[in-house]
């Protein structure tokens, strides 16, 4: 690390013991170190409010540049409370975990979640990344190639896949038309609407990404048995298409969709060694 790399560490640690004086960097340094070098406007945001200081009335008459200003060091106040969140998660855990997080692997894993935690839109994926990291620290319920891949689902998702996840989660063998019911409350659109083209994406993006499928009966072994074919006589032939909203097929999370919820949306997850 470079000595401003250096110094923009230690004003983070010293603003972490302002949002929580039970903070002792200890355990969270090289956590901070590897998310800085994931964020690159933070040395820029720095470099910048010290200039602000040093000559403020020049640079006040520099609207972009104030705004710029402003506008980051909203960003690095909600930084510092994603990093307190993780900091009282590691303390709860405990010391035990201070080998694991100054691993290379969870290292790696600290800057590929915090690109994605700068690039999201909204405080609720940030604090899915939030918890990503503090279960991934904390439990082993899967190996970290899993772990990364959870991180890209949280880029590619938005929090309407999120939330179809939480519905099915919640209500195993939840069917389409009922999720549409508890997410939107209203009265179903027409099949050809916007609205049901994007419910379709939604729900066949998380199928085919092996984030949910159809309930289907298993052997004792978990081998998933066929579906019955039933046959129609002509007369009962559908000449519509199958529903964006069908009330029929039932849905449950994959065993990887069940494991990506308990890391990200569960604030606390049993360890591995606890079960």
């Amino acid at each position: 690390m470079s000595d401003v790399e250096d110094k923009i560490a230690e004003k983070i640690k010293s603003e972490l013991i302002k949002y929580s004086p039970k903070t002792k960097g200890r355990i969270i340094e090289k956590v901070i170190l590897a998310a800085l070098g994931s964020i690159p406007w933070i040395g820029a945001l720095l470099s910048t409010a010290a200039t602000f200081k040093t000559e403020e009335g020049a640079i006040k008459t520099s609207t972009l540049q104030t705004k710029w200003l402003e506008e980051h060091e909203k960003k690095l106040t909600k930084l510092l409370e994603t990093l307190t969140e993780i900091d009282e998660r590691f303390t709860s855990i405990g010391a035990q975990i201070e080998e694991r997080i100054n691993t290379e692997d969870y290292l790696a894993l600290v800057r590929k979640s915090f690109k994605v935690w700068d690039d999201s839109d909204t405080d609720e994926k940030k604090k899915y990344v939030s918890n990503l990291l503090s279960n991934s620290a904390g439990t082993k319920l899967c190996s970290d190639d899993v772990v990364r891949l959870f991180v890209d689902w949280l880029r590619m998702y938005h929090e309407l896949h999120f939330a179809v996840m939480r519905s099915i989660y919640k209500t195993p063998g939840i069917t389409r038309y009922e999720i549409w019911v508890e997410l939107r409350n209203e009265d179903l659109p027409r099949e050809d609407s916007p609205e049901a083209d994007l419910y379709r994406y939604i729900i066949r993006e998380l199928s085919t990404g092996g984030v949910i499928r159809q309930a289907r009966n298993t052997t004792e072994d978990g081998r998933f048995l066929k579906n019955r074919t039933i046959k129609r006589s002509p007369r009962g032939v559908n000449s519509t298409m199958e529903s964006a909203f069908e009330d029929t097929k039932q849905y449950v999370l994959t065993e990887l969709g069940k494991q990506f919820v308990h890391y990200t949306m569960n604030d606390v997850v049993n360890r591995i060694e606890d079960k």
